[in-house]
């Protein structure tokens, strides 16, 4: 499926340009993390490369060979997901049914992923029922169950305490170990360090700057970057 293409994305709401002619391509391996302060447009850009807007101007393409044998080849966790009025494990086995998988596999998948996330004591329980940290771990394992060739999570940390986020982390950690391709933002610098492997930077619609993560915070190429970094730009 990867790589992904952007050629001269725009994408305008009313009178306003959130997305302003953005241009890159993402390929497989590394964890690619968009930072960027308030309404720089890095939520809207994972929702044009996961499909669920679709541009003003210029192309989203996905390049590679869409028939990876793989149920699904993306998907996507929001900062406040949805849980469906259903159990813990029926949220996993709803979107393998809708994927085509067989009743068999979903069950067994579905077991599994909440083993992984450390969700198999909760497995019976209403979802909204669970704490926020705990809804969000199961919406990681939804995804995760549908074996994504990438993943794309917006903010999957913003509204939770220091231990929840940190079980998060460990997930995406673990999906990303997997082989997924983990495409993430985040208003966390320290963890943009940790789970980064590339940083895109964005302010007011515009692909800023692109480089490693080492590189991007030791040695900003632009004064917008190293100005976010030290706090003078809004937070996301």
């Amino acid at each position: 499926m990867l790589p992904l293409e952007l050629d001269d994305v725009t994408f305008a709401a009313g009178n306003r340009t959130i997305i302003d002619r953005l241009s890159f391509e993402l390929s497989a391996g590394p964890t690619t993390i968009v930072l960027g302060p308030n309404g720089a447009g890095k939520s809207v850009l994972l929702r044009l490369c996961h499909g669920l807007l679709k541009p003003t101007a210029g192309r989203v393409t996905w390049l590679g060979n869409r028939n990876s044998g793989r149920t699904c080849d993306q998907a996507m966790v929001f900062q406040k997901p949805v849980m469906l009025r259903r159990s813990a494990i029926a949220n996993v086995t709803y979107g393998l049914k809708l994927a085509g998988v067989s009743r068999r596999e979903r069950a067994l998948r579905a077991s599994d992923v909440l083993d992984a996330v450390g969700l198999s004591h909760v497995a019976g329980k209403p979802a909204r029922v669970l704490s926020g940290g705990e809804q969000q771990r199961l919406a990681l394992a939804r995804a995760w169950a549908l074996g994504p060739e990438v993943l794309f999570l917006d903010e999957p940390t913003a509204n939770l305490d220091p231990g929840a986020t940190r079980e998060v982390e460990t997930i995406i950690g673990q999906i990303r170990a997997g082989g997924t391709k983990i495409v993430m933002t985040t208003h966390n610098l320290g963890q943009a360090r940790r789970l980064g492997d590339e940083i895109i930077f964005m302010n007011d619609g515009r692909l800023v700057e692109r480089a490693p993560v080492g590189t991007f915070f030791d040695h900003p190429a632009t004064v917008e970057a190293a100005s976010f970094i030290r706090g003078e730009l809004p937070w996301t």
